[in-house]
This record gives structure tokens, C-alpha cells and sequence, in this order.
């Protein structure tokens, strides 16, 4: 039977909020009984600390070796029973220091609080939410568990990193290790772009070897060699790699050419060994490991690498996306993807028309604008629009912004969500987040922009299809004013040898034609690589599955040893720790089986 989706508002639970409350009192008083039912594995006597209703325990590898979100007493419970006897929890204490009463709407309150824990090969943290009732007591909304380390396997950082002095040697020695002249890596990672990079520099603070193969001539090209405009469309407290953050003097959105020179520096200051200029042209069964994976250099030379590890840091998706249309080859002028898409300035004496309405673009239209071309915009499918300055202030501050909790809190805390219950929390903030960009969206519905309405945000289009949104930074304005043309009442019919026939009988010139239309499914990339027999077996990425989990990311996906790494900084960030700990706890013999 589904679980009812609800907010546990003050006014659904019949409370209110007594004016002596003593949070500490509250959560000392509740914490002592959860960790007493964890580690006697009284399954009851946890459940019956949570509110009745639709309650949440979320978990990242801790207990189940998955990522997993379970939903309602009966799931929690069986969750609970089957595994708390594998994991055996002990140590369980709370973090007294960080107990805070949250208030994120008037009508919503909860005692936040951390906790730490071991299980028999873990290190564990764990978040939980209290709730208040009517009788006056506390009980518990939502429950997080998080493996943060393995027993006996610290990262090799603070105290733990090299104390030795080192006299002449470091460049000879980093040379071997790069070139892999002395051992074989223990894992080898395709793609050097932020999520490659990621789970290789986990991946080192755990004492493991790692080779990241990076196609462009430089790491953060793939960056650099999108189109200049770009720029990443979070803040910067939103985009921290892990272990270094971002100079405090850098901008609150950070240019995607700057971006990769960040990237560059960030292998070179955690020596991370990157082979640039190079090629993953085939990875096929080892014969003495899992993968046997072949690699080419700029000059021709191959070598043959095995490895129990391959991580595919390709991105949801990196085949371009390109629809065909009747006649696209009497087109007498240019057919290209957004992702070869440079600058307006190419442009300029040109009419172009650019298919599509998400992100990639409004950024191209708002560029080529900028540039003096005639550009139109054609919009198939309605797109969420959300203003930056007013929406993502109002969707990501308190805790990824200006005098926010450190990275690694907030971190937690936005991990801690189950995706439902922020799905209905984002729900609200669109509300409000509608309302402030009331001006922006009649403009909009004025030139006959088709509008996604009753969205939970972008955040969660971000999850579930990787796009459908814009943030506005300015394109939408040219929209409005005229500046950049729209035609979105027709579907198109066919391509003429001048430009575009669409069924209402309207045409329209282009000298150009940009399709901004995303790229296919992630397999595809995947069975260029492993051949149409292996990469048949590669399962689905991308999206969310029942539980509100992402399907097939940071996990192997359907053949051991085949890891998937994506995502945007945040998540990256939050999961290349997940990824490097399965493989570190594959590799040390400490991993389980995941909780199915």
C-alpha cells in the first residue's frame, strides 16, 4: 500500500511549539532510546520513535551497502530487521553541538541532529529530524545513515599524510608514478572532467592507485572548449571539489573557462595522475583481472592495462542528441549540435534558428543576441524558467551560501533529504519562487513561451531528467524585449533548402540551424567502449526509480567492476566518496551484500 505524501505540518500533527522548549533536552531524550534500540537490534522500540505516517530513513551504503530510501513504518521496520544483525551498530553518539531547531516554513518545525555510529567494518555519521506532537512529545520524521569511512582504512590526509622529507627526488618520482612504470593502477577512470577527477583524489586519500584518461590535450578543456558564454549557473558555495575549496576572492558564479583552469590545477596540486591527449579505445574481459582496457596515446602508442575497476566518468550522457527531420539534406546552409556551438560573434550577418528551450538554449540565443544576430528560438516542449537572483537565493540559501555551514555540514544536511520529501519541500519554494518572478513569467506567456507549471524546481528536473529548466541570467529578458525571436505554435514540418516549413503552413529562413537537444542515453557511450555483447549488459542510468533514488549512478552498473561517476559539483562532491569507498571495501574484502 503507498504511503500517503504529506508534510508533517505542526497543524496535521495537532502541535505547536511550547515556549520553553529545550532542544538538547529533546534530542538527549529521544537519541538515548534510538541508540539504545540500534544496538540491542530492537527493531520495534526504533520504529515506535517515529510519528506515524509517512516517515523517511534514508541510506547511503551504511547499512545496506546501496543507496537506498525507505518510506513508512512497514519498509522501515523489515529494512531494519533484515539488516541491523549483518551490521552489528555500536558507539552510537550524539554530535551535542550541532542539535538545531529548523524552522523552513511557519508551519513546518523539526529538531535537527547529528549523530555518529560504527558498524562492524564502518565509520558512520547519521542526521534525524524530531517532530512535535500533540501529548507534547518528539518523535522522528526522517532518519539518515552515511558511511564515512572504513575500519582500519583512514584517508591519508592531516596526521596520516607523508611527514618524510623529500631532497631532490619529488620529480623523478612523480614521473614513474604517472607513466604507472613501477605498478599497475588499481583503477582506471575514462574522462578527466570534474567527476573523474573527484573520485580519483578519494580514491588516493585511500591509499588505492588510480589512472585517469583524459581525451582533450588539457584537463578542464571540456570546459574551456564549450562555448564561451558559459557559465556555471550555481554558486560557488554550491561547487567546491573535495578537499580543496575555492579561493574566497572568486566570483559567486564562476565562468566555465575559469572553471577549467581550476580543474588543471586541482590534479596538479593533489597529484593526480591524468594522461592527457589520450583514448579509451576498447575495454574487454581481463584475463588475470575483471577489465582489460586498452589505451592510446597522441602518439599512437597503446598499452594494455588490467584492472578489477573501471570508472566511467563520461557524464548522463555525452553522444549528441540529433533529431532528423525530412529534407535536413537539402539544407543549404549549417547543421550542428549546441555542443559544437562556439561563439555569436561566428555568426554575425547570418539568420539562425536554434531548436530547443533549456539551459544550452537560451545560453547559445542570449549569446548570439549579444552578438547583433538575427536569432529565433524554437521552442518544442514547455521549459521551467526560474530567475538567479531571486530563485536560487531562495532554493539553496541557508546552507550553500555567503556565512553558511561548512561544506561538509551542508553537505550532509542536503544529502540527508530523501528526494519525495525535498520533491514536496521544493514544491513550496517554487510557490514562492513563482510569485517573486511574477513579472518575468507573464512576459513570457505574453510572447507565447510555453511555461512547465506545478514543477517541484529545477533542482528536481536536475535529478529526474537532467534537464527541462532554464535559469534565467538574461536570455529570457531578450525574449520579452523581442531580441531574441520565439516560435513555438507550430511543429516542425520539414527542412527546406532555405530554412524551416512547419505544419501550420509558416516558414522561416536560416542560414543556420543549432540543435540544442541534449544528448542520447549514457549506455550508448558505454558500448562504444565494451562492444555491442558486454555493453548490452551496461543497465539503465539516469532518473529516479521508486524510491525517489537515482537508477544506476555511483554504483556498478550491471557488470562488477564497471563503476558510473556524473554529476554536477555538488553531487559529485557528495558521491565520489561513495564510489571510492565501495571500491576501497571490494578491494580490502570488507564488502557486503547490497540490501535488495
Amino acid at each position: 500500500m503507498s504511503v500517503p505524501q504529506t508534510l508533517p505540518t505542526l497543524e496535521k500533527l495537532g502541535s505547536s511549539l511550547p515556549p520553553d522548549l529545550d532542544i538538547q533536552l529533546v534530542t538527549e531524550k529521544w537519541f538515548a532510546e534510538f541508540a539504545a534500540g540500534l544496538q540491542t537490534i530492537d527493531v520495534d522500540r526504533i520504529v515506535n520513535l517515529f510519528i506515524d505516517g509517512d516517515i523517511f530513513w534514508r541510506d547511503a551504503l551504511a547499512l545496506t551497502w546501496d543507496l537506498r530510501t525507505f518510506r513508512g513504518a512497514p519498509a522501515i521496520k523489515q529494512f531494519l530487521a533484515d539488516q541491523l544483525h549483518i551490521f552489528t551498530i555500536s558507539s552510537a553518539t550524539l554530535r551535542k553541538n550541532l542539535v538545531t531547531l529548523e524552522t523552513p516554513f511557519p508551519d513546518i518545525a523539526w529538531i535537527q541532529g547529528f549523530f555518529d555510529f560504527e558498524t562492524a567494518v564502518g565509520l558512520a555519521t547519521g542526521i534525524f529530524r524530531l517532530v512535535p506532537l500533540a501529548d507534547g512529545t518528539w518523535k522522528a520524521h526522517t532518519v539518515y545513515t552515511d558511511l564515512e569511512g572504513l575500519k582500519g582504512h583512514p584517508e591519508l590526509r592531516g596526521p596520516l599524510r607523508d611527514h618524510q622529507p623529500n631532497h631532490g627526488k619529488w620529480a623523478a618520482k612523480r614521473a614513474r608514478e604517472v607513466e604507472f612504470l613501477d605498478e599497475e593502477p588499481t583503477v582506471l577512470i575514462v574522462g578527466g572532467g570534474q567527476s573523474g577527477l573527484a573520485v580519483a583524489a578519494r580514491l588516493k586519500m585511500l591509499g588505492l592507485s588510480a589512472l585517469v584518461v583524459e581525451k582533450h590535450e588539457r584537463i578542464g578543456d571540456n570546459w574551456r572548449k564549450r562555448y564561451a558564454s558559459l557559465c556555471l549557473n550555481s554558486p560557488v558555495w554550491f561547487q567546491h571539489m573535495p578537499y580543496i575549496s575555492f579561493p574566497i576572492t572568486w566570483p559567486v558564479y564562476i565562468p566555465a573557462m575559469k572553471f577549467g583552469d581550476w580543474l588543471e590545477s586541482y590534479a596538479h596540486s593533489l597529484e593526480l595522475n591524468v594522461w592527457t591527449s589520450s583514448a579509451v579505445t576498447k575495454i574487454a574481459a581481463g584475463l588475470k583481472k575483471r577489465w582489460s582496457v586498452i589505451v592510446k596515446r597522441q602518439d599512437g602508442r597503446e598499452r594494455v592495462f588490467e584492472v578489477d575497476h573501471v570508472v566511467c566518468a563520461l557524464g548522463v550522457g555525452n553522444v549528441p542528441r540529433m533529431p532528423e527531420f525530412s529534407g535536413m539534406n537539402e539544407f543549404q546552409g549549417q547543421i550542428l549540435h549546441s555542443s559544437q556551438y562556439t561563439q555569436g560573434t561566428d555568426y554575425v550577418g547570418r539568420k539562425v534558428v536554434v531548436i530547443g528551450a533549456c539551459n544550452s538554449g537560451h545560453d547559445i540565443c542570449g549569446d548570439l543576441a549579444e552578438s547583433g544576430v538575427d536569432v529565433t528560438m524554437y521552442q518544442r516542449n514547455p521549459t521551467y524558467i526560474m530567475s538567479w537572483n531571486k530563485g536560487i537565493p531562495k532554493m539553496l540559501a541557508p546552507l550553500y551560501w555567503e556565512g553558511g555551514p561548512p561544506t561538509e555540514i551542508a553537505d550532509q544536511i542536503y544529502a540527508s533529504y530523501p528526494n519525495p520529501l525535498m520533491s514536496l519541500l521544493q514544491q513550496r519554494t517554487v510557490k514562492e519562487i513563482t510569485e517573486l518572478d511574477k513579472d518575468l513569467l507573464d512576459g513570457l506567456r505574453a510572447r507565447g513561451f510555453k511555461l512547465l507549471e506545478n514543477s517541484a524546481g529545477f533542482l528536481q528536473l536536475a535529478w529526474s531528467r537532467a534537464g527541462g529548466y532554464y535559469l534565467n541570467f538574461g536570455a529570457s529578458d531578450r525574449i520579452i524585449d523581442g531580441t531574441i525571436k520565439l516560435k513555438s505554435d507550430s511543429l516542425i514540418s520539414h527542412f527546406t533548402s532555405t530554412g524551416l516549413a512547419f505544419e501550420d503552413g509558416s516558414k522561416m529562413d536560416a542560414d543556420a540551424v543549432i540543435l540544442a537537444t541534449g544528448f542520447s542515453d549514457a549506455r550508448m557511450a558505454y558500448r562504444v567502449l565494451l562492444g555491442d555483447e558486454l555493453g548490452s549488459k551496461v543497465s539503465r542510468m539516469g532518473g529516479l526509480d521508486e524510491e525517489g533514488e537515482h537508477i544506476g549512478l555511483w554504483r556498478e552498473v550491471g557488470l562488477p567492476g564497471l563503476w558510473c561517476m556524473t554529476g554536477a559539483l555538488l553531487i559529485t562532491r557528495t558521491y565520489s566518496k561513495h564510489v571510492a569507498l565501495q571500491i576501497k571495501a571490494q578491494e580490502e574484502g570488507l564488502f557486503g551484500t547490497r540490501y535488495r
